[in-house]
């Protein structure tokens, strides 16, 4: 790179880093200043531009706090105190926003519950907020009622939409009952001491093991992701940002609906992800912005061409996970001006950005800032799983080119706390302590990277018992966990392979089956207990499994052999769209490896 190019990546990176610090300037977990504030001052500037927008249903920003205010005032009628937690089990609406803002306004936390899960993993989630009360919808309500015996404690559900038939003595309708309520801005004197380090949120993120995790969200916390990219995107209230991502996650809930709400543009929802309404949406709405995951951007890649593709209006693409094969072909093809890429987990304290559009990066340190970031690469050993150490006992840093594991220093600043999860003992399994230097405390991200001579930092592979699959974190041993008590399952290791053509990694079960297993009641099984994006995609039975001294499952072999073991006798299935589980064979096999079979 000449020096002229350089010098204008740095002008470049500099100017953007700028608006970013600029941006989160004053957010402290000491501060009185709620996210909640933010919004009605966004509000108050902008009164009358629509805010939210979804299907045929729009909100103005003053119709948005108003409703806000009313599930407040609904929360301070129902006796839900400060320091309460209210459980949101919903999919993508007009009114998903307004309720956790709404609850904020009145010090009660929110536990954003993903809308696909059913059975046990719904119970868990429920259970670990310690919400009594919860809000849910006509597409949600049944799964909670399937669980109503699992959760330890009475818990009144009030659903939107539910018809009179439909009411009990714990189940009631919520819109009269939201309707009934002041729209007025409730006294700011009810969370005037409230400080910015409560928890405002619970997001829930699968760990390495087990069940879903809550990540406590705090009010500095959310502010943080919310004016971040306000700022870096560069949202003015003339855009409208398009996002078809779950909103209980932070990429769609609180970085895309930060870059609108708290800009005068509008947020436009859609319930669901579809690859065939997604250009008709951006071009109907006049989008100019929209927030993706990696999966998004390769469903749209693989997707027949469409009329609208290029008509849209869009200045930006921002969002995680875009991988450098699709990257290209995904910018051209479609004509998007400028891709913002960034990296960060919900629970995290580690956040990167690549300014610069360069593809395949997740974010960019150069050398001469490189002590203002407190992330640092480790070396990693893959056979303990755990960062490798020297014979003094401390971490070695990976060099420019290695591989390492991701860690961020934990600082008392909104940018490098860590506020850890509900259940202590899960947060401090994230903390690597004694790094560097004795008495200092890393968090782990669990991620592999490398970092190049120029500072562009590239995201490898996850570590530990997770993999990646339709934008979702599956946790191996939950999975697993389910499989374990189908009829003739002797054992089960649960482990992610890589698909030609296909983002993340697909799951993939190793069973040793005995009398009664049956690989259609599997699938039926499968169907009821997991959401879609954990059900395993393929099935290895097998005579037996491998097992360490300590008689844990060994996976590095199997991953390696992936779908198509060579030399191996035992009888592969896959996951067929239409036919469920059949047999992989010489045909299906080959589609696969070329890439050309749907899964």
């Amino acid at each position: 790179m000449g020096v002229l190019a350089r010098i204008r990546r740095e002008s470049r990176f500099m100017a953007a880093l700028s608006r970013l610090l600029k941006g989160i300037k004053g957010i402290s977990p000491e501060g009185r200043e709620l996210v909640c504030d933010d919004f009605e001052r966004a509000a108050d500037r902008w009164p009358d531009n629509v805010a939210m927008i979804c299907g045929d249903r729009q909100l103005t920003y003053r119709e948005m706090d108003a409703l806000a205010n009313r599930y407040a005032h609904w929360a301070k009628g129902r006796q839900i105190r400060r320091g309460d937690t209210v459980a949101l089990l919903m999919p993508n609406r007009l009114e998903y926003v307004a309720i956790w803002l709404g609850l904020a306004k009145v010090g009660v936390a929110t536990a954003l519950i993903n809308n696909n899960l059913t059975g046990k993993s719904l119970a868990h989630c429920l259970n670990l907020s310690g919400a009594t009360h919860v809000l849910a919808d006509g597409d949600t309500w049944q799964a909670f009622e399937e669980v109503r015996q699992q959760i330890g404690r009475t818990t009144m559900l009030w659903v939107l939409g539910l018809g009179e038939g439909d009411e009990t003595s714990q189940r009631r309708g919520l819109d009269t009952a939201v309707k009934g309520a002041s729209a007025v801005r409730p006294d700011r004197a009810a969370r005037e001491d409230i400080k910015s380090g409560a928890t405002a949120l619970y997001i829930y993120t699968s760990g390495t093991t087990g069940m879903p995790k809550a990540a406590r969200i705090t009010h500095a916390k959310a502010q943080l992701y919310m004016r971040a990219f306000a700022a870096t995107t560069q949202a003015k209230p003339t855009d409208r940002v398009y996002c078809c991502l779950p909103l209980y996650h932070s990429t769609g809930g609180l970085c895309g609906v930060g870059s609108a709400l708290l800009t005068g543009a509008a947020l436009v929802v859609r319930k669901r992800f579809s690859a065939q309404a997604f250009w008709s949406d951006v071009v109907t709405h006049g989008c100019t912005i929209f927030v993706y995951i990696g999966e998004l951007c390769r469903y749209l890649v693989n997707s027949p061409e469409q009329p609208m593709e290029r008509e849209h209006k869009l200045r930006l693409a921002f969002g995680n996970g875009l991988r450098p094969e699709i990257w290209p072909e995904f910018q051209k093809r479609f004509r998007i001006p400028e891709i913002l890429e960034f990296y960060g987990s919900t629970e995290g304290n580690v956040s990167l950005f690549n300014f610069d559009g360069k593809p395949g990066a997740v974010g960019r340190i150069p050398r001469y800032l490189r002590n203002r970031f407190n992330i640092r690469l480790v070396k990693f050993d893959l056979e303990l799983g755990e960062p490798a150490r020297g014979t003094n006992g401390l971490c070695i840093e990976a060099r420019p080119g290695e591989i390492g594991e991701a860690i961020g220093e934990i600082g008392h600043d909104v940018r490098h706390a860590f506020a850890g999860y509900a259940d202590k003992a899960a947060s401090e399994k994230k903390i690597l302590r004694d790094v560097f230097k004795p008495g200092d405390a890393f968090f782990r991200t669990g991620d592999l990277m490398r970092q190049d001579e120029a500072g562009y930092l590239y995201f490898v592979d996850r570590v530990g018992d997770t993999y990646r699959w339709k934008g979702e974190n599956i946790s191996t041993t939950e999975v697993a966990e389910r499989l374990a008590g189908l009829p003739g399952v002797e054992e089960v290791n649960v482990y992610g392979v890589p698909v030609p053509g296909a983002e993340g990694k697909a799951g993939m079960a190793a069973i040793v089956a005995g009398e009664g297993f049956d690989i259609d009641g599997m699938k039926a099984r499968v169907d009821h207990e997991l959401p879609s994006y954990a059900q395993p995609v393929f099935v290895r039975l097998q005579r037996g499994i491998e097992t360490t001294g300590t008689f844990k499952y060994t996976k590095t072999a199997l991953v390696q052999e992936g779908f198509s073991p060579p030399n191996s006798k035992d009888r592969i299935y896959y996951r067929h769209p239409e036919r469920g589980y059949v047999r992989l064979d010489k045909r299906a096999l080959t589609k696969l490896q070329a890439g050309e079979l749907k899964l």
